[in-house]
């Protein structure tokens, strides 16, 4: 057997257990409390487990990686990965049916945050620091690179080339790996992240963005409405090339279902963005006043917000002085509850309109002991608050830079946080 082959028995042996699991009837039923949540009709809080530490979650080497190709080995971390979760910390999560294969789009080969930063053409400058070696959640020192107007033009409007003699490619390779157990999907540009903030911190830094907001508040708005245009001129060509991805289970680490998308005149062989979902947040913008967080964010965004069919808006910035401005928002569907924010002020103003995506502190599983009753007090906490305001509820658990190399506190979480929603 040769190395391609010995790594399709590896691939197709996981591919196997996924296809059971996916055949399971809890996953449509899953799909269907989703639906109910994003309707604004839920039957119970769902619960999701994301971005988790996965280099502390090898239990029992179930996640060593036994592939040698390169592109086999990425499929096989993910598989493995699906296969942990669904074994230890399933929560509401879903299995799907079927494998999605990147699309071969230019510059979206590549990690999201580095993506944001290729499609505007403007290299970071930054300088790094990690505290353990075999995570890559690290601190980051960037270096201001916007002080003037002119520099406005640093930033380039994005060009999408889709490469479709290697999406035909990647298509064949895995119609042979998988051939016969479960369907594949094209998978075109599905992370529907448009956050403006985001990249401008890592070209200013976020005290250079506070700072430049005070001292140069005209090229800050150059500088937002340019990320916009850009971000305008970019879902274009996606649109025009038939490249988004309309097939969400996700956004923002929650259930993206829904019975309301995509939009009516849907062609699956070109998707609009206003059949999917998008994501944004303005977490730079934490510690301004409310009027100014609408002058720079909302305003701004208003195009990209009005082309999208629903939106999740929010992450870890607290956002309870600044909700009048939010539910200015087009189209918003699910609004976070950061752990830094006041969930009473968050949930009164939310109420039954909009799904109140909650975002237990990560720091619950970083101590050195892990405390299970202070996760069930502090869900059975947001969860009578939402009781009260009549708000759709959801818990994120996210950001989870750490387990203190204890994997199984993940289980102890799904098991604590499956109770208490009643499931």
């Amino acid at each position: 057997m040769n190395n391609l082959e010995h790594d399709r028995d590896v691939l197709r042996k996981l591919v196997e257990r996924i296809a059971e699991i996916a055949a399971l009837p809890v996953q449509e039923e899953k799909k269907r409390l989703w639906r109910a949540l994003n309707g604004l009709k839920p039957e119970r809080p769902m619960v999701t487990i994301d971005q988790v530490c996965w280099n502390e979650m090898n239990i029992e080497g179930k996640l060593d990686l036994a592939c040698e190709d390169a592109e086999c080995r990425a499929y096989e971390e993910k598989f493995r990965r699906i296969l942990l979760q669904w074994d230890y910390f399933p929560v509401d999560m879903v299995v799907e049916p079927y494998i999605r294969v990147p699309m071969a789009i230019e510059p979206f080969n590549q990690d999201p945050l580095a993506v944001m930063n290729r499609i505007f053409g403007v290299v970071i400058k930054e300088q790094t620091l990690a505290t353990d070696k075999a995570n890559d959640v690290v601190s980051h020192n960037y270096e201001n690179q916007f002080k003037t107007i002119e520099d406005v033009e640093k930033i380039q409007m994005p060009v999408i080339v889709h490469d479709q003699a290697e999406t035909r490619r990647r298509m064949d390779r895995a119609a042979w790996l998988f051939d016969g157990i479960l369907p594949l999907r094209q998978e075109g540009w599905f992370d529907h992240y448009l956050s403006v903030w985001d990249p401008i911190a890592m070209w200013m830094s976020v005290e250079g963005i506070l700072y430049g907001i005070i001292d140069e508040p005209e090229m800050m708005h150059a500088l937002v409405q340019r990320v916009v245009e850009g971000y305008m001129v970019m879902l274009d060509q996606l649109e025009e090339q038939g490249l988004i991805y309309a097939g969400e289970n996700l956004i923002h680490t929650t259930g993206a279902w829904t019975d309301e998308l995509p939009a009516p005149g849907f062609d699956p062989e070109k998707p609009r963005t206003q059949d999917v979902w998008m994501y944004a947040m303005a977490q730079a913008l934490g510690t301004v006043s409310p009027d100014m967080y609408e002058e720079y964010e909302i305003e701004h965004l208003m195009p990209l917000f009005k082309r999208f069919g629903l939106v999740y808006y929010g992450c870890c910035d607290p956002l309870e002085l600044k909700m009048d401005a939010v539910k200015r928002i087009p189209h918003v569907r699910k609004i976070s509850i950061s752990p830094w924010a006041n969930r009473e002020k968050m949930a009164e103003q939310i109420g039954s309109a909009y799904v109140a995506s909650n975002k237990p502190n990560p720091a619950f599983l970083a101590g050195t002991v892990f405390n299970g009753d202070m996760v069930r007090e502090d869900l059975e906490r947001t969860l009578e608050l939402c009781k009260r305001t009549g708000s759709p509820l959801e818990f994120a658990f996210k950001d989870i830079s750490t387990v203190r190399y204890d994997p199984l506190r993940l289980k102890q979480v799904n098991d604590i946080a499956m109770k208490v929603v009643g499931s």
